[in-house]
């Protein structure tokens, strides 16, 4: 069960990923899947908004949000059990984790339980949320070269919030140089490991791939919890690693001069986002590989080196070859759990690479198409507890579903009849498959299907179902005018 299936019906889905929450009280549970329900239908409304001006309907929702037991687990606990079920079938899944930053305008006074955040850490306040997101990897991969396949998701695994502490000046660098032991605060580094201890071991038959979208990933502690709980992985190379050999882990050079050393086995062509100073583009793509390797235990505090076990991982380099007036081009140094031996297998590990773009998109919904910055709550546990709700909301993600969909009729979009056969007025055509619906709806959302315009965006189609969502009201609100 995808986490996109029925969004048309905002109360039926609220109502399947939150209607067993726990919170002490059967009133506090169904204000819970209100809420969801009507951020569904409504994408960064305020809670008054939500409440249609009832004045009664917003001060439930602050009540329920300002309890101690709306706690993000509790409120994501039905949602995550949905997923962890779905991930007991046998196949391959891939669990994307990655960090990123919320911050909340400073108001008169501080909000109580945010730590420092962004560039002027002294200024901001926010948390760091860290959020690992199911998806499904197809069983078969009949053209390895062709672009990452549409990727069902399942939804939340885990999330963590995570408050920084100011840093106490005994940690601050000292006359004689270098630092003094950290005084007792937990390393954002240990985010990664944590995710994984939630989600436990794979059932026989059953294959999970952690992706990690950032190159912070690549930390010794998080490669061996991977290989303990039966994980496999791809991260991206951060470290320049020493490599050892044989029993006695004799020393065999680093891994990125070796990974550049193997020549070249082929091209993929790849869609490239824009960078500073580069726009985004179609590029050609080189990819060479480097069998197993054993990557060799970093140093420790104390000066031991090398005492825990070797990570054994294969190499992907995935690089864009460029003049030298242009300057370096993109470089990808992917490590895998796999065996990789011929071409098809490196393509495979990128594609699987490529799909961290799923978390990104997911922080994008959270951030920019829900709002979850602009939330006006003045606590630390009330945000959390909206930001949990909300996280789940942000990944019905329908640009993925409309990949996934393209010939089935239109009737399984996800719309209602109502929602349907008015977008079928509106556009004035048939709209016989869910791919035709998507289009439509993405130009309810200003998307105007020239050549070049590539796919539309989860903003543009998001923008589209409010639109169609309004457009529904009206007619609605029209009938019953007429029955006055």
């Amino acid at each position: 069960m995808s986490i996109s299936t029925g969004f048309g019906e905002a109360q039926a889905w609220a109502q399947t990923h939150f209607g067993g929450v726990r919170l002490g009280e059967v009133r506090r549970s169904r204000r819970v899947v209100r809420l969801a329900a009507g951020w569904a239908r409504q994408p960064g409304a305020s809670i008054p908004r939500l409440s249609q001006g009832q004045a009664y309907a917003s001060k439930a929702a602050y009540h329920v949000l300002a309890q101690p037991q709306t706690t993000p687990e509790a409120v994501q606990a039905p949602h995550r059990a949905l997923v962890s079920q779905q991930l007991q079938a046998p196949g391959t899944f891939l669990l994307i984790e990655d960090t990123t930053e919320l911050s909340w305008p400073e108001a008169a006074e501080r909000r109580a339980g945010l730590g420092p955040v962004g560039q002027g850490k002294a200024y901001s306040q926010g948390v760091l949320l860290h959020s690992l997101v199911a998806a499904a990897w197809p069983d078969e991969d009949p053209d390895p070269a062709a672009k990452r396949p549409a990727l069902p998701l399942l939804g939340l695994l885990d999330q963590q919030f995570h408050v920084r502490q100011p840093v106490p000046e005994a940690e601050w660098a000292h006359p004689g140089g270098g630092s003094r032991p950290r005084q007792g605060r937990v390393r954002e580094s240990g985010l990664w490991t944590q995710s994984l201890r939630a989600v436990g071991r794979p059932p026989a038959g059953t294959r999970w791939v952690v992706v990690a979208a950032d190159r912070g990933a690549d930390i010794y502690a998080h490669l061996q919890q991977c290989r303990a709980q039966g994980l496999g992985f791809v991260v991206r190379a951060a470290q320049d690693r020493a490599l050892v050999a044989g029993p006695d882990k004799l020393p065999a050079g680093r891994l990125f001069e070796l990974a550049r050393a193997q020549p070249c086995a082929g091209s993929v062509p790849l869609a490239l986002r824009g960078r500073p100073r580069q726009p985004a583009r179609e590029g050609v793509l080189q990819v060479s590989f480097t069998p197993v390797l054993a990557l060799r235990a970093p140093q420790r505090p104390g000066g031991a080196t090398g005492k825990g076990a070797p990570v054994p991982a294969s190499v992907v380099r995935v690089w864009e070859a460029t003049d030298a007036e242009a300057g370096p081009g993109l470089e990808w140094l992917l490590l895998s759990d796999q065996p990789v031996s011929n071409l098809a297998q490196a393509l495979s590990c990128v594609r699987q690479y490529t799909s961290r773009w799923l978390i990104e998109d997911f922080h994008k919904a959270l951030k920019t198409g829900l709002g979850a910055e602009k939330l006006q709550l003045q606590t630390a546990a009330r945000l959390f507890a909206a930001v949990a709700l909300l996280s789940v909301v942000a990944l019905v993600d329908l640009r993925e579903k409309s990949r996934l969909e393209l010939d089935l009729p239109a009737e399984v979009a996800g719309l209602t009849a109502t929602e349907l056969r008015v977008l079928r007025h509106q556009h004035r055509r048939p709209l016989t498959s869910v791919h035709a619906v998507w289009l439509a709806l993405a130009a309810l959302g200003g998307h105007l299907g020239r050549k070049g315009d590539g796919p539309p965006g989860w903003q543009t189609l998001w923008l589209g179902r409010m639109s169609l969502r309004l457009l529904v009201e009206g007619v609605q609100m029209a009938a019953q005018l007429r029955q006055e």
